[in-house]
């Protein structure tokens, strides 16, 4: 399985999202089912979606596709950046992440004094349960919490915030 985290098969040049993306893409009801998506209005893409997104992962496309609004917390945003810069092509995946960025859709979510305390009860909830997770998956997981919306994340280790309505699209 490819490292989605690597980002070095994009060529220099090469669009992996447009102005107008959705456009680009026939949604209907046949591809819905084919992928076993059903489109809520709102998602949140942790790290791992993102990744997986610009490898065009069917059900993350779809799921993209399917949204009203596409969620980035700014946590992921830093987790991509991190990584960016650790790679080979950190120039040409920050540009790229920009124009997604920019895209009419897409909503960066900050972190405000309930998510703080999203995050505080989470970290203790997890702890008590003798099952932690990274610190900034809690803080991603608490930025979807508290939005409400659904969340979609390649880490199965999200199924352990209690209350997080997390999808895993590899399943």
């Amino acid at each position: 399985m490819p490292d989605v985290n690597d980002f070095s098969g994009i060529r220099p040049g090469r669009r992996a999202i447009s102005k107008n993306f959705k456009s680009h893409f026939a949604l209907n009801e046949r591809s819905m089912k084919k992928f076993g998506v059903k489109a809520p209005t709102r998602i949140v893409l942790d790290t791992s979606a993102y990744s997986h997104f610009r490898v065009n992962h069917p059900k993350v496309v779809e799921a993209i596709l399917n949204a009203e609004v596409v969620h980035m917390p700014v946590t992921v945003l830093g987790e991509l950046h991190g990584g960016f810069l650790a790679g080979t092509r950190a120039r040409e995946n920050q540009l790229v992440l920009g124009e997604f960025l920019d895209e009419s859709f897409v909503s960066i979510l900050p972190v405000t004094p309930d998510v703080a305390r999203i995050y505080g009860e989470l970290f203790a909830a997890l702890r008590r349960a003798g099952t932690p997770i990274p610190t900034n998956d809690i803080w991603i997981a608490a930025q979807a919490m508290e939005l409400g919306s659904e969340f979609i994340s390649f880490d199965e280790h999200f199924e352990r915030v209690p209350g997080l309505v997390c999808v895993h699209p590899a399943q």
